[in-house]
């Protein structure tokens, strides 16, 4: 079966910089929905057409994978705000309770970069914005997808992706 839309992809992946620096590998296969919200749309472009077995490299500029880094989305706020221990490294889904920098997106996945004795550094671009991504997919499999994976426009169920794998540390709410 070739890849065409709506369809489920099996994928392995070796995910670098530009400049071949390792950054993700996926080496155990797992499930995407093609043609929904669980790969870039570039990626999607490449792979249509492909049949298992085959492999494709491709590289992505930032403003096809995770946007150009904003320096707007750095914020500092007070230290008595976060657990302890907080240190770098550390995610948190959203600003804690009482945060005061204006305008920060209260969705954004926010990584601790500083600690202080007065406030903590937190930075809401994805930790691969700004970056050029080189890709290496081999693909594992191909199959229909069911109604459900169409309706949810996701495989739903498949293992933490290179969205999260990418933030080190744990996450918090």
């Amino acid at each position: 079966m070739l890849i065409t839309e709506p369809c489920v992809v099996t994928l392995t992946w070796v995910l670098s910089d530009a400049q071949n620096r390792p950054i993700d590998e996926l080496k155990e296969p797992v499930e995407f929905f093609f043609g929904g919200d669980d790969l870039l749309e570039k990626v999607e472009e490449a792979l249509a057409g492909h049949a298992p077995g085959e492999e494709l490299q491709l590289q992505l500029e930032p403003e096809h994978a995770f946007g150009e880094y904003k320096p707007e989305l750095v914020c500092f706020e007070d230290r008595k705000l976060f657990p302890d221990p907080v240190e770098p490294g550390m995610a948190f889904e959203g600003l804690p309770a009482g945060a005061a920098t204006p305008g920060m997106p209260a969705d954004a996945l926010y990584v601790v970069t500083e600690v202080y004795p007065s406030h903590v550094v937190l930075d809401g671009n994805h930790p691969l914005a700004g970056l050029a991504l080189r890709l290496k997919i081999k693909v594992r499999d191909v199959r229909e997808a069911t109604d459900d994976e169409i309706d949810a426009r996701s495989v739903g169920n498949r293992a933490v992706s290179v969205l999260d794998a990418a933030v080190p540390g744990p996450r918090l709410h």
